[in-house]
């Protein structure tokens, strides 16, 4: 007997492998190609005196300025990674170095952008003197910190509610910690942290404009890029030149969500974890050609023979065990000294600060901030009552409906990378034309910024739903509210959290661009803490920026602890899958 086989019609339509290698290694190429382009323009020299405070607008040089951004960019997402690895996993293994960097994390988070951009523009133009590397790596600097604290708080969530049966399987396989963190830490945690990266990469693209059209100490500064050439056109208020801007910046979206987003989405779902698969799994053509093509297999042979030298050599960190046993008297030392040293430090700053502010602006410009950050966190709390309202049922939706999944997620995916600041000088005509107040269109102008963390904090927490939990569900046919009240709602709970401290943080800082909008020689101003910030910011005002900042730090870190901490720990006691 003969068997013929015959290909399907899903073979015969596959390029040959030839042709996907050959595609593969020009896309390489072409990468290093153009990143050797632009480091020459990183390192040219620079004088502060004669440094230009704007840039050309010339259309013809809008691909440079979008590959100079695009740069900029990747390199803080790489740093931002870097961080949370060593920053989340200190704070989820170590228990007094937890009492410590949660709460510096909550004060890191809550200091805004300008307030980091005001100390470190002078640090690294001074550690880089003549080159404009200083005013680069103040730029990378200013988006790291829109990007780094979002993606921590996932990663040491994904790892404090890491299920007991991983934990106990890494002591049992007596793993090294650098075999648990690559094997078991980092898997367990791919999809949160591939979603809030994600998040976290269009919070960068929300400060674009701030990062690289710096005005600190009454002086202005502007680097090659797209978000100094919005900055550009909007003071000109040349409105064809902004809209130009603005479809290159889809353009560059979409991109960047085809090429790589989506591929790291499809490629993140073979961490998650379940007893039955997915129906419909989540697809990439850039994937899929990877996947066919020898170039990665062959890198990941020679890069395979480095696992087991490289295990050795990280190996004298230890075990990834507790110990059984430990002595009463060392322990409680420890912690006595800790808890002096935690208490000792920061009272020795409040009394320095104390001293600086009642010898420059006095205590009365305390209070005077204290009640414009009052009008502000109302504007924080009205944004995210109303993003939970809205978007919590929308990312159940999504993330339970794999086929809607499919649709919805590369659509929500650029509307959450879109820097919406960009459209800022449009809806500033729209506010003037109107004369509606910016102290209301300004809560408009924080949720184009801040209100996506929590629809892409609960797309990831539905769509991490063991399919075993949806099919008993729909097996016991349960009803529509008792879905909701028993599956949907405390499924998605841990992952909301995450989404609203971080929301809320979010709209903390951009509130100090959407309390203060220009458009040419309009400018509107909104009573609140984030415009204080700002135009004390531009004067070059340090008393009053510190007073911001401190203020901010205050109500942030007071919310954190207060209300977004206690629904934490109840998240992690009752509701970690």
């Amino acid at each position: 007997m003969v068997l013929r086989v015959f290909p399907s019609r899903e073979a015969l339509s596959r390029p040959r492998q030839g042709a996907v290698d050959v595609a593969v290694l020009v896309g390489a190429a072409a990468l290093l190609w153009a990143l050797v382009q632009l480091s020459h323009g990183l390192d040219v020299p620079f004088d502060e005196a004669t440094a230009p405070s704007r840039i050309s607008t010339d259309p013809a040089e809008l691909p440079y300025y979008a590959a100079r951004s695009l740069l900029r960019m990747f390199v803080a997402l790489a740093l931002s990674v870097l961080f949370t690895f060593v920053y989340a996993t200190a704070a989820a293994r170590l228990r007094r170095a937890e009492k410590v960097l949660l709460p510096v994390l909550d004060i890191l988070q809550s200091v805004p952008i300008l307030g980091f951009l005001s100390v470190t523009v002078t640090g690294f133009l001074a550690l880089f003197p003549g080159s404009e590397l200083g005013l680069e790596c103040a730029s990378i600097f200013a988006i790291f910190t829109s990007q780094a604290w979002n993606m921590t708080f996932a990663f040491h969530r994904s790892l404090v509610s890491q299920p007991r049966e991983l934990d106990e399987a890494a002591r049992l396989l007596r793993l090294s910690k650098w075999q648990r963190f690559w094997r078991v830490d980092v898997p367990s945690g791919m999809i949160p942290l591939v979603w809030n990266g994600m998040m976290s990469f269009g919070g960068g693209w929300f400060f674009l404009v701030a990062s690289e059209a710096l005005t600190v100490g009454g002086r202005s500064y502007a680097l090659p890029g797209i978000g100094a050439y919005v900055a550009t056109a909007t003071e000109d208020a040349d409105l064809g030149r902004v809209l130009l801007a603005i479809g290159v910046m889809v353009v560059m979206v979409v991109g960047v969500n085809v090429l790589f987003w989506r591929p790291l989405t499809a490629w993140a779902e073979r961490f998650r974890v379940e007893d039955s698969g997915g129906a419909d799994a989540s697809r990439s053509v850039v994937l899929d050609l990877l996947r066919r093509s020898r170039v990665p297999r062959a890198l990941g042979v020679v890069a395979g023979r480095l696992v087991g030298p490289t295990d050795r050599v990280m190996a004298v960190f230890g075990r990834a065990e507790h110990p059984l046993r430990g002595s009463v008297a060392r322990r409680r030392a420890g912690d006595v000294v800790l808890t002096a040293a935690v208490v000792a430090l920061p009272a020795y700053g409040l009394v320095r600060t104390a001293g600086y502010i009642a010898a420059t602006t006095g205590f009365g410009e305390v209070g005077h901030a204290l009640l414009l950050g009052l009008v502000t966190f109302g504007r924080v709390v009205v944004l995210v009552v109303v993003a939970t309202v809205v978007w919590v049922p929308v990312g159940v939706w999504i993330g339970m409906n794999p086929r809607v999944s499919r649709l919805a997620q590369p659509v929500v995916q650029i509307l959450a990378s879109f820097p919406a600041n960009f459209l800022f000088p449009l809806v500033t005509g729209v506010l003037v034309a109107t004369g509606i107040s910016l102290d209301w269109g300004g809560i408009l102008l924080m949720s184009l910024g801040a209100q996506w963390y929590i629809l892409f904090n609960v797309i990831a927490g539905a769509s991490a739903v063991p399919h075993d939990l949806r099919e008993a569900a729909t097996n016991l046919r349960l009803p529509r509210a008792l879905w909701w009240r028993r599956l949907a709602l405390p499924a998605v709970f841990p992952s909301y959290v995450t989404g609203g401290i971080t929301a809320a943080g979010g709209a903390w800082n951009a509130s100090i661009v959407a309390e203060i909008v220009s458009y040419g020689p309009v400018t509107l101003t909104a009573t609140g803490l984030g415009a204080y910030i700002a135009q004390a910011t531009a004067a070059g005002d340090g008393p009053r920026i510190l007073i911001g900042v401190l203020v901010m730090s205050v109500y942030v870190v007071g919310l954190n602890r207060l209300f977004w901490r206690p629904l934490q720990t109840l998240a992690e006691r009752r509701f970690a899958l």
